[in-house]
């Protein structure tokens, strides 16, 4: 063996052994995104079998100084297409990245930091329900929406509510899947908490659980430097929490409650048409 293909090999070992000292949610398949497919190639794969599609509802939001501002839209995306390949009869929608934020004037909420894109509820529950006409109208009969904030949750059930009375006796259903939301806040809560972290570290917002989840999906929009030098922050920056202690293996562990959650609930739910 020459001492290139050595060298070659080395390399490798040293990134296989660092894969998997280092879990990190790999991309999904070619496939997944209808935006990557053309027209006759997603008839194709609704007539084969693909008729769940999935419509991941993001935001773009402020994340704290150290998060950047598309985060749900990245995180959704990526958890999306994974999903989507467990379930194995699903193509995912294009992520809706504007939602309610708060108003304009007087600023509010997130919308007192710079980057915050917001949008009036009546206009962000229409653009639901029209991505999920067109999507009916494409020949799903699965429309599962999730979504990645909190704050819109109801507004997602608003919407699948009044969608499946207009749908009754059609064989197309929407569905609102809490259970995503829920999985990212409280069962990955509970994960960290059971490994010794505090309410306070975890946080609600750009806290230990966030920070963490984000270096699993997308590493790039989290500014480790900062994280990890321990200045003490001065209220009022958009984050609450600790993330210091944030990492991939950590998110990890939430990546994987909310795709086995995710996956049983959407099943669960189309058993129960």
């Amino acid at each position: 063996m020459t001492k290139h293909r050595m060298k070659a090999l080395l390399v490798a070992v040293v990134l296989l052994v660092v894969r998997e000292l280092h879990p990190s949610v790999q991309p999904p398949q070619p496939g997944v995104y209808l935006e990557e497919l053309t027209w006759m190639e997603l008839h194709d794969a609704i007539r084969s079998g693909k008729t769940t599609a999935i419509v991941p509802i993001g935001g773009t939001e402020q994340s704290g100084p150290d998060i950047a501002l598309g985060k749900h839209n990245a995180r959704v995306k990526i958890l999306s297409g994974t999903i989507a390949q467990g379930l194995g009869n699903a193509i995912v929608a294009p992520v809706i990245a504007y939602d309610p934020e708060g108003s304009v004037n007087p600023p509010a909420s997130h919308m007192r930091y710079p980057g915050t894109i917001t949008v009036p509820d009546e206009t962000f529950e229409k653009t639901l329900e029209y991505a999920a006409r067109s999507l009916k109208l494409a020949g799903f009969h699965n429309i599962v929406m999730l979504g990645d904030h909190g704050s819109y949750q109801q507004m997602e059930n608003a919407v699948a509510t009044k969608l499946n009375r207009e749908w009754a006796g059609t064989p197309v259903r929407v569905f609102a899947c809490e259970e995503y939301y829920r999985a990212s806040t409280e069962g990955f809560d509970q994960i960290l908490k059971a490994r010794g972290y505090s309410a306070a570290e975890i946080g609600k917002h750009a806290g230990l659980a966030d920070a963490s989840l984000q270096l699993a999906v997308a590493s790039q929009m989290v500014r480790v430097d900062r994280l990890r030098d321990g200045s003490n922050r001065s209220r009022g920056d958009g984050s609450e929490g600790d993330a210091r202690k944030a990492s991939a293996e950590l998110g990890q562990l939430g990546v994987n409650e909310i795709v086995r959650t995710t996956i049983a609930a959407i099943r669960k739910d189309a058993a129960q048409r």
